[in-house]
């Protein structure tokens, strides 16, 4: 089977190995003379930036680059990611990397043209039609690793660096017009992003199919994109020259993307406000605190897991998927409690007053209360 491909779901994607030199054309496509790359302050100077910065001068594009992006980047990272796109007359950016460099730099192509700030386009109700819609400039996600998910989103989590507190700041025309899912630029990515950008996709596809909301497609999409991680994490773990296990996953990660329009839990809201206040990997959260959701909701979602179990080849149904879940998070390396990652008893109320109101609450398959997020957060301490 060749691993390339001409997608519209959600959005234009060209995938495969190498192409990355389709760049130009996707530019024309959108109708960008001068973009602005956007990635985070960790790719600015590898290899994989700088090719990526030479295929956009050769073509006539310039070699413009914004990089003051943190891990969960905030309102100030986007203010300053705004003011290079104005001062710099840029007609487009090309939101290059992980989460953090596709997140801000949909940002700063949707924020370029407002007046308003940006918490006023959270993803609550309407909000997102206070936008000047025909100011939103156009957008290019190349990501760089597999796991958020976030080149086919149309929101994006901004940390507001005050209140410690992640929000979703949510438009339909944040989806990027093209996206290049290039495996090359995954290949060289450290063991420990690589299984935690990869648990990431991993929970995007366990919460939307765990999610009590009516959306078939995204049903089955989620459990096609849990075979996937489940079959070919290990393989780009241990060997990340794996060019076919790079792949799958780039698909597994935008399969999650886009099924969790079904709607994400309990895993999500508590890893939002962990990572806004002690600056922890988002994936990697996600994944410590996976095995005590799925204990808490096994009430709700234990037949459709029997069945899920059956498919992805894990014997005992429910309660074998659960005991596997720990175990590929073991394999991985990822730690086993949330206090690993610095969590304290102490910043349990905060943290359960900020999951109480993070969107992905709605989607849990039993409701949410601040006593229930309570003793979630302790059993994953």
């Amino acid at each position: 089977m060749s691993l390339v491909g001409n997608w519209s779901y959600p959005t234009a994607i060209k995938f495969g190995a190498g192409r990355l030199s389709e760049l130009p054309q996707a530019c024309a496509a959108a109708g960008m003379k001068r973009p602005l790359l956007v990635t985070d302050k960790g790719l600015s100077e590898l290899p994989i930036t700088t090719a990526t910065l030479d295929i956009m001068e050769v073509a006539g594009l310039g070699r413009a680059l914004f990089a003051d992006v943190d891990p969960n980047p905030n309102e100030r990272n986007l203010e300053a990611g705004v003011a290079a796109y104005t001062a710099g007359g840029h007609d487009g950016v090309i939101a290059f990397g992980g989460g953090s460099g596709l997140d801000l730099g949909k940002m700063v192509a949707f924020m370029a043209g407002q007046s308003r700030p940006v918490w006023d386009f959270e993803d609550i109700g309407d909000w997102w039609t206070r936008a000047d819609a025909d100011a939103i400039a156009p957008i290019i996600a190349v990501p760089t690793t597999a796991g958020t998910g976030s080149e086919v989103g149309r929101a994006s989590v901004i940390t507001n660096s005050q209140t410690h507190v992640k929000k979703i700041i949510f438009h339909p025309k944040v989806l990027p017009t093209v996206v290049i899912c290039d495996p090359e630029l995954t290949v060289g990515m450290p063991k420990f992003i690589t299984a935690g950008t990869g648990l990431d996709a991993f929970a995007h596809c366990v919460e939307a199919f765990s999610s009590p909301h009516y959306h078939p497609m995204s049903q089955g999409m989620a459990l096609e994109g849990m075979r996937l991680v489940k079959d070919y994490l290990p393989r780009a773990y241990a060997d990340g020259t794996d060019i076919e296990a790079r792949a799958h996953m780039m698909s597994a990660a935008a399969m999650g993307a886009t099924a969790f329009q079904k709607g994400l839990g309990a895993v999500h809201a508590m890893s939002h406000p962990i990572g806004a206040h002690f600056n922890t990997h988002h994936g990697t959260t996600n994944a410590v605190c996976m095995p005590a959701v799925l204990d808490f909701n096994a009430p709700a979602i234990a037949d459709r897991f029997d069945a899920a179990a059956a498919y992805l080849g894990i014997d005992g149904g429910f309660d074998g998927f659960r005991a596997f879940v720990q175990t590929f998070n073991d394999s991985l390396g990822i730690p086993r409690k949330l206090s690993d990652l610095g969590v304290t008893e102490a910043a349990i109320p905060e943290l359960v007053r900020g999951a109480i109101i993070d969107p992905s609450c709605g989607g849990n398959p039993i409701e949410l209360t601040e006593e229930n997020l309570t003793a979630l957060f302790r059993a994953a301490l």
